[in-house]
């Protein structure tokens, strides 16, 4: 599908107030984007597994305003108003309008929350905008006499990625591949499309349990690291990269091969840590606990041949990967070596999971 598939024809039918509810799960890129061009278009293809506990519920209430000259919205998180969210819900309307013509009909309140701590270093933003989005399109589902269950997703994915980039890959589940490559049939630039090939039964249910190392606000914000790829030395290899970890990442997930999941995995994570640490200006957003994790992974899983890996995201926490067969022994390693590290102890269980829900 191309952009102006996106753009709505004039509406036959009317809607004068209304209310709607979306659950969206965060996600965790297994293959890394580090780098994009205009419109929130990715530098280079990655693939996540969705999660299923951590998610934004979001409610969006509206109703039809007498002039429709400007944006009019509040939102709320956890009850309380936001007003310094309102610049960024501003700035996704604008780029959206265009795709939606009904946002300035409407006076909207955005009353949302998540299930994990808003303070707990998870990204909130993927979770978030794929919520709202949906909502958006739910209302325009309204508005319009026909909207395949296909095309829905299709579109709130490519309005929630223009909210934010990892957000596009929020909307369905288990696995999700945003951004265009030779190998995946469908994949594409402006939507993230759930991964069409077969996965071994080794990764069914697969367990993420998320170590909150820092809970704090990044130093670096993933928009400004993002820019600073343009210009990089060591971009257009890092792209590359990218590129074939795709490539190898599906016939591993086709054939079950831990070992390889976990060298293509960890190198991700690597990689985009140490593009992070070569740019200019250069940043560190990895902290000490950081690496005695990974050191501690490494080493249990050299003594006991486990299959558990991490991987990380733009950030100083810890998402410790592994099998549903390993459960109860990976927690409890977690909880004698791994909790030490994270902050007040607290770390989140979670496990792959198939995306948003109208509730």
């Amino acid at each position: 599908m191309t952009v102006q598939d996106f753009i709505s024809k004039p509406y036959p039918k009317t809607l004068e107030t209304g209310r709607f509810t979306w659950s969206s799960p965060s996600n965790i890129a297994l293959v890394k984007y580090w780098g994009k061009k205009e419109h929130q278009i990715p530098e280079n293809s990655s693939l996540s597994f969705t999660l299923n506990q951590c998610k934004t519920i979001t409610s969006l209430s509206f109703f039809k305003k007498e002039t429709d000259e400007d944006f009019s919205f509040e939102i709320y998180l956890d009850g309380d108003k936001k007003e310094d969210f309102k610049p960024k819900i501003e700035t996704f309307f604008k780029r959206i309008e265009v795709y939606l013509p009904f946002l300035k009909t409407y006076h909207f309140k955005i009353e949302t929350s998540n299930t994990f701590p808003h303070s707990s270093g998870i990204a909130s933003s993927a979770s978030g905008m794929s919520a709202l989005a949906l909502c958006l399109m739910s209302i325009e589902r309204e508005l319009l006499e026909d909207v395949s269950e296909e095309f829905f997703n299709k579109k709130a994915s490519f309005l929630a990625r223009l909210g934010s980039g990892s957000a596009c890959r929020s909307i369905e589940g288990p696995i999700v591949v945003w951004g265009a490559h030779d190998i995946i049939k469908g994949s594409s630039d402006l939507y993230g499309e759930k991964y069409p090939y077969a996965v071994h039964e080794n990764f069914d249910n697969y367990q993420d349990t998320i170590l909150l190392v820092d809970k704090g606000e990044k130093q670096v914000s993933s928009t400004v690291g993002h820019n600073l790829m343009h210009g990089h030395p060591f971009a257009n290899e890092r792209f590359k990269q990218a590129a074939q970890h795709m490539s190898r990442l599906q016939i591993t997930l086709e054939t079950g091969d831990l070992d390889a999941f976990i060298k293509i995995v960890e190198s991700e994570a690597l990689s985009l840590h140490a593009m992070m640490m070569t740019s200019m200006p250069y940043f560190i957003l990895m902290k000490p606990n950081t690496l005695e994790i990974i050191s501690k992974i490494w080493h249990y899983r050299k003594a006991t041949n486990s299959k558990v890996c991490f991987t990380l995201d733009a950030g100083a926490n810890v998402h410790v990967l592994y099998p549903e067969n390993e459960k109860e022994s990976v927690l409890q390693f977690i909880n004698n070596e791994l909790v030490a590290y994270c902050q007040n102890g607290h770390y989140i269980s979670d496990q792959i999971g198939f995306g948003a829900q109208l509730i």
